[in-house]
């Protein structure tokens, strides 16, 4: 005993002072990895878009699926990725419903009929359930400060999306509210597991598990919903299913093992601003002056959930 505390009572500045450098840069890293997937994420609903002026709604998510897990499982062989234990399968099936499944197939229905602003609205609150469904699951508390930014971050994207769809609401928002709750379990489910195994293998096993009912959907789909093969469509279904449905998924699971589900949830307050800013560029959708006030008080909430203790 008196070897050990003559041994740590020297060091003890050494000691305080290098866990703090170590912890700075895996606290960077994760946030800058959770954010790049928050912009991969931003141009999902103008990438469906596009995709919806060639595929019909049920082929365009077939077949962003089985493209998905074509790429995820070609990762897994090619790096000899062991299969996950048997505890984790009913978690990753729940990623599976969540993220690839669920949340692509109800905002593209719900994009059928409403505008990308307006479906913003999903992704405006997704930060806010997100949190919800961590403190639920995985028995996370964050600050009464945190809660209080969360909740004015996303009442503003809500006003603000709300103010962009004249304030009326549609049949698409059923399919929106759904795709709200699926997706906010995912996210939470797949940042639970990434703690245990690289993100990029929980989204990648979770597409590998959606590929035979993808691969069954998607030739009855195709049968059915007629093809136009243009440029948009062609690029919007490469997007979705690369960017949208891996990488981006790779990236932001990285960054919610890194640095918690809580706070890196809301940094998607971001996302419905940076949507609306690729729909303009994209989709020549118009911009009202409303979108950088919302933005200047959507980046105040972010740097205070980000410096509330989670």
């Amino acid at each position: 005993m008196k070897t050990q505390s003559s041994a740590t009572a020297p060091s003890s500045i050494a000691v305080t002072a290098r866990p703090t450098a170590r912890r700075s840069r895996p606290g960077l890293g994760g946030t800058l990895q959770a954010a790049l997937g928050v912009v991969a994420f931003s141009l999902t609903f103008p990438a469906t878009a596009w995709g919806l002026e060639g595929f019909g709604p049920w082929s365009l998510v077939a077949v962003r699926c089985v493209l998905a897990a074509l790429i995820a499982g070609g990762c897994l062989v090619a790096l000899r990725v062991p299969v996950p234990a048997r505890r984790h399968w009913p978690g990753l099936a729940v990623v599976a419903a969540g993220v690839v499944v669920g949340f692509p197939l109800l905002s593209t229905l719900a994009l059928r009929t409403s505008t990308t602003a307006h479906a913003a609205v999903v992704v405006g609150l997704l930060p806010l359930t997100t949190a919800l469904f961590s403190a639920l699951r995985v028995g996370s508390r964050p600050s009464r400060t945190f809660w209080t930014a969360a909740l004015a971050g996303a009442a503003a994207v809500v006003a603000f999306t709300v103010q962009q769809s004249g304030g009326a609401l549609t049949g698409a928002d059923l399919y929106l509210f759904g795709a709200l709750l699926v997706c906010a379990a995912g996210y939470t489910e797949g940042g639970r597991l990434a703690r245990v195994m690289p993100g990029w293998q929980v989204i990648g096993w979770a597409l590998v598990l959606c590929l035979p009912l993808a691969a069954a959907a998607a030739a009855v789909a195709l049968a059915h919903e007629p093809v136009r093969l243009t440029a948009h469509g062609v690029a919007g279904l490469l997007w979705v299913a690369a960017g949208s449905q891996f990488l981006g998924l790779v990236v932001w699971y990285r960054g919610m093992a890194a640095i918690g589900i809580p706070k890196a949830s809301q940094l998607q307050l971001a996302q419905p601003l940076l949507t609306l800013v690729w729909s303009v560029l994209l989709l020549g959708e118009h911009l009202t002056v409303a979108a950088p006030l919302t933005a200047a008080a959507v980046l105040v909430c972010i740097a205070v959930t980000q410096r509330a203790r989670g």
